[in-house]
């Protein structure tokens, strides 16, 4: 504990008994973090503060939300119109979504350069996907509840989906939504799983922030700190560095939220749901077209579904795919120009994943679902197998100094 716990005789009385001073003193303020850390390592705590404001928000728009079929269009009409702030609230937690997607992407592509899943933070990284795949479920289920038209068509193409496991696939199907079609069964069942997620995430969160500091943080040379020259007390150092980053995030956030509200989602999810009238085109969220160009690069409906879920399993075996054992891409010159690559890749998927698959956009959807996989399953082996990297320095300290007296 600090000099100021110690101080105080009723504090230290407290803190003997449950040390949660003492662990706050510990785990967040003199916690040894490596003394170059760039801004893309406040990608993880943005991502902290975005999951917070997620379940805040959510509470509040669920004590004015009705999961029912035939109510829950207009009970979002009435936050929007008639509570209090409602607006305010529903554009907050719309784009807050995005915001969260928007950073966890970045913290994890930051890991990709920095070669963050490597020995000793596999479970780390395994934990992150977690909270990623746990995240698309919460976010999945969110969607569908305003019950406009894209809404309940994206429910009925993505649940149907499943249909395609054999065997078990159509019980499966059955079982998500209720009875024989998306109703008011799958509302009421993807409300409950929405509100309870996010308690989950919590807790992979809590797991995730366990795992860093018994591995300690990478840094981005991508070598272990060596003594106390290399390191420096997580506060002030990096706390005012991440009230610097939450600043610009929510300056960011704040124009989303009040100047272009509606400019991330989809007009058709202000036309109630109707089963008789399809969309002409059905898009997912942007955080999942990337996905969702996989998914349609397959002309096989199993084939598809495999190979979209096998674009995220397949990031828990990145640690024994990448055979390098210089960490940072700093140090890699061939893997730093294929990451860049890999990045323009998913940016690709993205595209494609909004347009009609019609045309060229098909055989470029499936030219990028190819390269996706091929960068992970065969490039990252080879890469590490022929680079030749450069020489990594002594230490952090020695890199940080070099040059100044």
């Amino acid at each position: 504990m600090s000099k100021a716990y110690r101080s105080n005789p009723m504090v230290r009385w407290f803190n003997d008994r449950l040390p949660v001073l003492s662990w706050v003193d510990h785990h967040l303020l003199d916690y040894p973090a490596p003394r170059n850390l760039n801004y893309w390592w406040n990608f993880g705590s943005l991502a902290g503060i975005a999951l917070v404001v997620q379940i805040v928000t959510g509470i509040l728009l669920a004590m004015h939300y009705t999961a029912d079929a035939k109510l829950a269009f207009d009970s979002v009409e009435h936050i929007m119109r008639n509570v209090n702030a409602g607006w305010l609230m529903r554009y907050v937690h719309a784009n807050g979504g995005s915001m969260f997607f928007l950073v966890v992407y970045i913290h994890i592509f930051r890991g990709l350069y920095y070669g963050s899943y490597k020995s000793p933070r596999e479970v780390l990284w395994w934990l992150g996907i977690l909270i990623l795949l746990a995240m698309m479920a919460t976010a999945f289920m969110g969607y569908v509840l305003p019950w406009g038209q894209m809404s309940f068509w994206a429910a009925t193409v993505i649940t149907n989906l499943f249909s395609a496991i054999p065997v078990i696939g159509d019980e499966i199907v059955a079982w998500l939504w209720g009875g024989f079609a998306v109703g008011n069964p799958t509302l009421k069942r993807f409300y409950s799983l929405h509100y309870l997620l996010p308690f989950v995430i919590v807790g992979l969160v809590f797991l995730h922030l366990w795992a860093l500091h018994t591995a300690k943080s990478n840094n981005p040379l991508g070598i272990d700190m060596r003594g106390p020259q290399d390191q420096l007390p997580f506060h002030p150092y990096y706390t005012i560095k991440d009230m610097f980053g939450m600043f610009v995030f929510f300056v960011v956030f704040a124009a989303f939220v009040f100047y272009a509200p509606n400019y991330l989602g989809h007009p058709d999810n202000y036309i109630p749901a109707n089963p008789l009238v399809t969309p002409a085109h059905i898009v997912p969220e942007w955080y999942f077209l990337p996905f969702y160009a996989i998914l349609r690069a397959i002309p096989d409906k199993l084939g598809g579904v495999i190979a979209m879920f096998a674009s995220i399993l397949v990031l828990f075996i990145l640690p024994w795919l990448d055979t390098s054992r210089v960490r940072s891409a700093t140090f890699r010159p061939i893997y730093k120009l294929f990451f860049w690559v890999l990045v323009a890749d998913v940016i690709l998927l993205g595209i494609v994943g909004a347009k009609p698959p019609e045309g060229a956009w098909i055989h470029i959807g499936r030219l990028a679902t190819a390269y996706y996989f091929v960068h992970l399953i065969i490039l990252m082996p080879l890469i590490g197998l022929i680079e030749r990297p450069r020489p990594l320095p002594q230490s952090i300290a020695a890199a940080v100094l070099k040059g100044k007296t």
